[in-house]
Protein backbone atom coordinates (compact mmCIF):
# COMPACT_ATOMS: atom_id res chain seq x y z
CA UNK A 1 0.00 0.00 0.00
CA UNK A 2 2.62 2.38 -0.99
CA UNK A 3 4.63 4.38 -3.77
CA UNK A 4 8.63 4.67 -4.04
CA UNK A 5 8.65 4.20 -0.10
CA UNK A 6 7.92 1.23 1.24
CA UNK A 7 8.45 -1.13 4.72
CA UNK A 8 11.61 -2.87 2.99
CA UNK A 9 13.15 0.68 1.93
CA UNK A 10 16.57 0.97 3.61
CA UNK A 11 16.99 4.51 4.73
CA UNK A 12 20.54 6.70 5.35
CA UNK A 13 20.39 10.41 6.39
CA UNK A 14 22.92 12.54 4.72
CA UNK A 15 23.29 15.61 7.51
CA UNK A 16 22.43 13.22 10.39
CA UNK A 17 24.71 14.16 12.80
CA UNK A 18 23.61 18.09 12.32
CA UNK A 19 20.68 19.09 14.86
CA UNK A 20 17.70 18.70 12.13
CA UNK A 21 19.12 15.31 10.89
CA UNK A 22 19.75 13.86 14.35
CA UNK A 23 16.00 15.58 15.30
CA UNK A 24 14.30 13.89 12.34
CA UNK A 25 16.30 10.47 12.67
CA UNK A 26 14.91 9.99 15.75
CA UNK A 27 11.50 10.76 14.63
CA UNK A 28 11.85 8.70 11.38
CA UNK A 29 13.26 5.43 13.64
CA UNK A 30 10.14 6.16 16.25
CA UNK A 31 7.91 5.85 12.73
CA UNK A 32 9.04 2.26 12.18
CA UNK A 33 11.71 3.56 9.08
CA UNK A 34 14.44 1.18 8.71
CA UNK A 35 17.24 3.61 9.03
CA UNK A 36 20.47 2.28 8.32
CA UNK A 37 23.03 4.72 8.48
CA UNK A 38 24.50 8.18 8.40
CA UNK A 39 26.60 10.32 5.96
CA UNK A 40 29.18 12.28 7.36
CA UNK A 41 32.54 12.48 5.84
CA UNK A 42 34.19 14.12 9.17
CA UNK A 43 32.73 11.81 11.38
CA UNK A 44 32.86 8.67 9.51
CA UNK A 45 33.32 5.77 11.86
CA UNK A 46 31.05 6.53 15.06
CA UNK A 47 27.84 5.57 16.13
CA UNK A 48 24.96 7.54 17.20
CA UNK A 49 22.48 6.52 19.72
CA UNK A 50 18.99 6.62 18.90
CA UNK A 51 17.24 5.61 22.13
CA UNK A 52 18.73 2.27 21.94
CA UNK A 53 19.21 2.10 18.26
CA UNK A 54 22.48 2.68 17.18
CA UNK A 55 23.26 3.97 13.78
CA UNK A 56 26.54 3.86 12.07
CA UNK A 57 28.14 7.06 10.26
CA UNK A 58 29.68 6.61 6.82
CA UNK A 59 32.04 8.48 5.02
CA UNK A 60 29.99 8.76 1.61
CA UNK A 61 26.98 7.60 0.31
CA UNK A 62 28.33 5.03 -1.88
CA UNK A 63 30.20 3.38 1.14
CA UNK A 64 26.73 3.52 3.37
CA UNK A 65 24.68 1.84 0.27
CA UNK A 66 27.45 -0.93 0.28
CA UNK A 67 27.72 -1.45 3.82
CA UNK A 68 23.68 -1.41 4.56
CA UNK A 69 21.95 -2.04 0.91
CA UNK A 70 20.15 1.24 1.57
CA UNK A 71 17.78 2.42 -1.27
CA UNK A 72 16.93 6.16 -0.02
CA UNK A 73 18.80 8.86 1.37
CA UNK A 74 17.03 11.88 2.97
CA UNK A 75 19.03 14.83 2.29
CA UNK A 76 19.50 17.18 5.75
CA UNK A 77 22.50 19.49 4.47
CA UNK A 78 22.71 23.10 4.75
CA UNK A 79 21.83 24.78 1.51
CA UNK A 80 25.50 25.66 0.39
CA UNK A 81 26.46 22.27 0.45
CA UNK A 82 22.70 20.77 -0.84
CA UNK A 83 24.50 20.64 -4.19
CA UNK A 84 27.12 18.72 -3.56
CA UNK A 85 24.96 15.70 -1.16
CA UNK A 86 22.88 15.42 -4.02
CA UNK A 87 24.86 14.56 -6.89
CA UNK A 88 27.01 12.67 -4.65
CA UNK A 89 23.64 10.16 -3.89
CA UNK A 90 23.32 10.81 -7.96
CA UNK A 91 26.88 9.23 -8.76
CA UNK A 92 25.80 6.35 -6.27
CA UNK A 93 23.54 5.47 -8.20
CA UNK A 94 20.51 5.48 -4.90
CA UNK A 95 17.38 5.19 -6.32
CA UNK A 96 15.12 7.72 -3.65
CA UNK A 97 16.71 10.69 -2.98
CA UNK A 98 14.31 13.05 -0.54
CA UNK A 99 15.63 16.68 0.03
CA UNK A 100 14.35 18.49 2.60
CA UNK A 101 16.84 21.03 2.76
CA UNK A 102 14.48 24.69 1.73
CA UNK A 103 16.76 28.15 0.64
CA UNK A 104 18.38 26.07 -2.08
CA UNK A 105 19.77 28.58 -4.87
CA UNK A 106 17.61 27.37 -7.91
CA UNK A 107 20.82 27.27 -10.21
CA UNK A 108 21.99 24.68 -7.86
CA UNK A 109 18.77 22.75 -7.92
CA UNK A 110 18.84 22.95 -11.45
CA UNK A 111 22.49 21.42 -11.93
CA UNK A 112 21.58 18.73 -9.74
CA UNK A 113 18.94 18.07 -11.51
CA UNK A 114 20.07 18.37 -14.52
CA UNK A 115 23.00 16.08 -13.41
CA UNK A 116 20.58 13.21 -12.63
CA UNK A 117 19.15 13.58 -15.88
CA UNK A 118 22.49 13.38 -17.58
CA UNK A 119 23.18 10.19 -15.66
CA UNK A 120 20.20 8.57 -16.57
CA UNK A 121 17.61 9.21 -13.78
CA UNK A 122 18.59 6.41 -12.04
CA UNK A 123 17.47 8.29 -8.79
CA UNK A 124 14.24 9.49 -8.41
CA UNK A 125 15.23 13.09 -6.66
CA UNK A 126 12.00 14.27 -4.25
CA UNK A 127 12.02 17.89 -3.58
CA UNK A 128 13.95 20.12 -2.45
CA UNK A 129 12.03 22.50 0.27
CA UNK A 130 9.90 19.63 1.30
CA UNK A 131 8.25 17.36 3.85
CA UNK A 132 9.30 14.63 2.07
CA UNK A 133 6.96 11.05 1.74
CA UNK A 134 5.86 8.93 3.88
CA UNK A 135 4.20 5.81 3.33
CA UNK A 136 1.71 5.27 7.29
CA UNK A 137 2.22 2.21 9.05
CA UNK A 138 5.64 1.35 6.71
CA UNK A 139 8.26 4.03 6.41
CA UNK A 140 8.54 7.74 6.55
CA UNK A 141 11.12 9.67 5.07
CA UNK A 142 11.47 13.59 5.99
CA UNK A 143 9.70 15.44 8.21
CA UNK A 144 5.72 14.62 7.89
CA UNK A 145 4.43 13.72 11.27
CA UNK A 146 4.34 10.34 11.52
CA UNK A 147 1.10 10.37 14.00
CA UNK A 148 -2.07 12.42 12.30
CA UNK A 149 -3.00 9.64 10.13
CA UNK A 150 -2.67 5.78 9.30
CA UNK A 151 -2.35 2.97 6.47
CA UNK A 152 -5.55 3.70 3.72
CA UNK A 153 -6.20 3.75 0.33
CA UNK A 154 -5.90 7.54 -0.64
CA UNK A 155 -2.66 9.33 -2.83
CA UNK A 156 -1.83 12.91 -1.56
CA UNK A 157 0.40 14.29 -4.04
CA UNK A 158 1.38 18.24 -2.63
CA UNK A 159 3.36 21.27 -2.88
CA UNK A 160 2.83 22.39 0.48
CA UNK A 161 3.62 20.78 3.85
CA UNK A 162 1.35 22.08 5.86
CA UNK A 163 -1.44 21.96 3.70
CA UNK A 164 -0.39 17.97 3.62
CA UNK A 165 -0.63 17.38 7.35
CA UNK A 166 -3.84 19.56 7.42
CA UNK A 167 -4.97 16.95 4.77
CA UNK A 168 -3.55 13.61 5.75
CA UNK A 169 -4.94 14.66 9.51
CA UNK A 170 -8.74 15.59 8.11
CA UNK A 171 -8.77 12.18 6.79
CA UNK A 172 -7.30 9.97 9.13
CA UNK A 173 -10.17 7.86 9.57
CA UNK A 174 -9.61 6.61 5.78
CA UNK A 175 -5.89 6.75 5.64
CA UNK A 176 -3.15 7.30 3.21
CA UNK A 177 -1.28 4.70 1.37
CA UNK A 178 1.46 7.72 0.60
CA UNK A 179 1.98 10.78 0.56
CA UNK A 180 4.37 12.88 -1.01
CA UNK A 181 5.53 16.22 -0.54
CA UNK A 182 7.36 17.44 -3.62
CA UNK A 183 7.94 21.38 -2.53
CA UNK A 184 7.04 24.32 -3.97
CA UNK A 185 10.21 25.88 -5.55
CA UNK A 186 10.49 26.72 -9.38
CA UNK A 187 12.70 23.78 -9.93
CA UNK A 188 11.73 20.24 -8.25
CA UNK A 189 12.80 16.87 -8.75
CA UNK A 190 9.46 14.81 -8.70
CA UNK A 191 5.93 16.67 -10.28
CA UNK A 192 2.54 16.21 -9.74
CA UNK A 193 2.18 13.98 -13.20
CA UNK A 194 5.22 11.36 -11.88
CA UNK A 195 2.82 11.34 -8.58
CA UNK A 196 -0.46 10.98 -10.23
CA UNK A 197 1.45 8.23 -12.51
CA UNK A 198 2.32 6.25 -9.86
CA UNK A 199 -1.10 5.92 -8.09
CA UNK A 200 -2.85 5.25 -10.51
CA UNK A 201 -0.88 2.09 -11.36
CA UNK A 202 -1.08 1.36 -7.53
CA UNK A 203 -3.37 -1.14 -7.10
CA UNK A 204 -3.95 -0.11 -3.36
CA UNK A 205 -4.80 3.19 -4.12
CA UNK A 206 -8.21 4.00 -4.54
CA UNK A 207 -7.95 7.93 -4.62
CA UNK A 208 -5.96 10.70 -4.94
CA UNK A 209 -5.91 14.05 -3.46
CA UNK A 210 -3.53 16.88 -5.32
CA UNK A 211 -3.12 19.97 -3.56
CA UNK A 212 -1.22 22.91 -5.75
CA UNK A 213 -0.63 26.22 -5.25
CA UNK A 214 -0.31 29.75 -7.49
CA UNK A 215 2.21 30.13 -9.87
CA UNK A 216 3.77 28.55 -13.21
CA UNK A 217 1.36 26.09 -15.07
CA UNK A 218 2.36 22.92 -13.19
CA UNK A 219 -1.17 21.74 -12.32
CA UNK A 220 -2.78 23.13 -15.56
CA UNK A 221 -0.06 20.25 -17.29
CA UNK A 222 -1.53 17.65 -14.21
CA UNK A 223 -5.04 18.68 -15.55
CA UNK A 224 -3.84 17.41 -19.14
CA UNK A 225 -2.28 14.23 -17.63
CA UNK A 226 -5.25 13.40 -15.90
CA UNK A 227 -8.01 14.07 -18.27
CA UNK A 228 -5.92 11.26 -20.61
CA UNK A 229 -4.23 8.78 -18.05
CA UNK A 230 -5.71 8.74 -14.95
CA UNK A 231 -9.66 6.97 -13.97
CA UNK A 232 -9.01 6.89 -10.62
CA UNK A 233 -11.61 9.61 -8.65
CA UNK A 234 -9.04 13.51 -7.98
CA UNK A 235 -9.94 16.42 -5.47
CA UNK A 236 -7.95 19.28 -5.22
CA UNK A 237 -7.24 22.24 -3.66
CA UNK A 238 -5.31 25.03 -4.95
CA UNK A 239 -3.47 27.09 -2.34
CA UNK A 240 -3.39 31.08 -2.98
CA UNK A 241 -7.27 32.01 -4.10
CA UNK A 242 -6.85 35.47 -1.99
CA UNK A 243 -3.16 36.43 -3.11
CA UNK A 244 -2.60 39.27 -4.64
CA UNK A 245 -0.98 39.09 -8.75
CA UNK A 246 2.99 40.03 -8.53
CA UNK A 247 3.44 38.66 -5.12
CA UNK A 248 5.39 36.11 -4.06
CA UNK A 249 3.73 34.06 -1.27
CA UNK A 250 5.50 31.56 0.61
CA UNK A 251 7.33 29.28 -1.70
CA UNK A 252 9.35 30.61 -4.37
CA UNK A 253 7.25 29.45 -7.12
CA UNK A 254 3.98 30.66 -6.10
CA UNK A 255 4.47 34.40 -7.85
CA UNK A 256 1.63 34.76 -10.13
CA UNK A 257 2.78 36.68 -13.32
CA UNK A 258 0.09 38.69 -15.25
CA UNK A 259 -2.94 36.29 -16.02
CA UNK A 260 -0.82 33.25 -15.85
CA UNK A 261 -0.80 31.22 -12.74
CA UNK A 262 -4.19 32.47 -11.12
CA UNK A 263 -5.60 30.34 -8.77
CA UNK A 264 -8.82 30.40 -10.10
CA UNK A 265 -7.51 29.38 -13.47
CA UNK A 266 -5.89 26.30 -11.94
CA UNK A 267 -9.06 25.54 -10.80
CA UNK A 268 -11.28 25.64 -14.06
CA UNK A 269 -8.15 23.78 -16.04
CA UNK A 270 -8.93 20.81 -13.15
CA UNK A 271 -12.39 20.59 -13.30
CA UNK A 272 -12.51 20.50 -16.80
CA UNK A 273 -10.61 16.80 -16.37
CA UNK A 274 -13.39 15.89 -13.77
CA UNK A 275 -11.25 16.39 -10.41
CA UNK A 276 -13.24 18.30 -7.97
CA UNK A 277 -12.02 21.17 -6.80
CA UNK A 278 -12.70 22.75 -2.84
CA UNK A 279 -12.65 26.21 -1.86
CA UNK A 280 -10.79 25.35 1.05
CA UNK A 281 -8.79 21.89 2.54
CA UNK A 282 -11.65 21.18 4.44
CA UNK A 283 -14.06 21.65 1.86
CA UNK A 284 -11.57 19.09 -0.36
CA UNK A 285 -11.23 16.90 2.46
CA UNK A 286 -15.67 16.56 1.93
CA UNK A 287 -15.21 16.14 -1.39
CA UNK A 288 -12.53 12.94 -0.76
CA UNK A 289 -14.83 11.66 2.06
CA UNK A 290 -17.78 11.78 -0.34
CA UNK A 291 -16.13 9.65 -2.89
CA UNK A 292 -15.54 6.83 -0.13
CA UNK A 293 -19.28 7.31 0.03
CA UNK A 294 -20.36 6.68 -2.58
Amino acid sequence: MAIWLTKDSRVIVQGMTGSEGSKHTRRMLRAGTTVVGGVNPRKAGLEVDFDGTAVPVFASVQEAMAATGADTTVVFVPPQFTKDAVVEAVDARIPLAVVITEGIPVHDTAAFWAHAVATGNATRIIGPNCPGIASPGAANAGIIPADITGPGRIGLVSKSGTLTYQMMYELSDIGFSTAVGIGGDPVIGTTHIEALAAFQDDPETDAIVMIGEIGGDAEERAADFIAANVTKPVVGYIAGFTAPPGKTMGHAGAIISGSSGTAAAKKVALEAAGVQVGQTPSETARLMRAVFAR
